[in-house]
């Protein structure tokens, strides 16, 4: 990864985080989003250009239409190209389907669809040859397990159509789409030792949570050389959940 550059889109904390830290690791500037937790932004920042690379925090709303294509332009204008957008950013609201507001609605689906879609659109046109756009879904749009997932599965689906037909429109320029589909993950937002954690894990073929740099070590192999002829394929790392 040498002399390329990635985005990834709420990369202040848990998977986000793993992610620009790993990526930085492999070589890469790094340029991550947040949207509160600027202090949280600064420390990942800090581990990335500990690892030699360049670093730089954005403040971007991913449920702004502006701001989330603004961030990739920014973070082009900043480092002078872009090679790689993880988007990770998005927000979970699990509750019985009559409880859904429409408040709630819009916002899951401005984070978890609009955002992305804009900016892939925003990336496609900045990516260099070569480039690569990877998707944080969940694996419940592979199996759901319990009640209360319909919004939230919904709007991870659409990644799964959005992410082959960029592989498809993209193609001709080298560039690849893949969605990476986590389980039960520990991080602050799903803690391995929270109220649901004994559940979740049960589920799984392991027996476990992952960490998140074992998404993060996925989408570093997604994200480099040896993956060139991977496209709009969705990679499940998730220890076996509800096989």
């Amino acid at each position: 990864m040498n002399g390329k550059v990635a985005l990834v889109t709420g990369g202040s904390r848990g998977i986000g985080a793993a992610t620009a830290l790993r990526l930085a690791r492999d070589g890469a500037d790094v340029a991550i989003t947040y949207v509160n937790g600027e202090e949280a932004a600064r420390e990942v920042v800090g581990k990335i250009e500990a690892a030699g690379v360049r670093g730089l925090a954005l403040r971007a709303d991913s449920a702004d239409p502006v701001a989330a294509a603004g961030a990739v332009e920014r973070a082009h204008e900043a480092f002078g190209r872009l090679d790689v957008l993880v988007n990770n950013a998005g927000v979970g609201l699990l509750g019985p389907i009559e409880g859904f507001s429409l408040d709630d609605v819009d916002r899951v689906l401005a984070v978890n669809v609009r955002g992305v879609f804009l900016a892939s659109q925003a990336a496609a046109v900045r990516l260099e040859r070569g480039g690569r756009i990877i998707t944080i879904g969940t694996c419940m749009t592979q199996r759901v397990p319990g009640p209360g997932g319909t919004l939230y599965t919904m709007s991870k689906s659409a990644l799964t159509g959005l992410t082959k037909a960029l592989a498809r429109e993209l193609g001709g320029r080298g560039i690849t789409a893949n969605v990476v589909h986590p389980g039960p993950v520990d991080t602050d937002m799903n803690p391995a030792d929270g109220p649901h954690a004994k559940g979740q894990a049960a589920l799984t073929a392991l027996g476990r949570f992952g960490a998140a740099e074992e998404v993060a070590s996925v989408v570093a192999f997604l994200a480099g050389e040896s993956a060139g002829y991977v496209t709009g394929a969705e990679y499940a790392v998730d220890g076996g959940h509800a096989v």
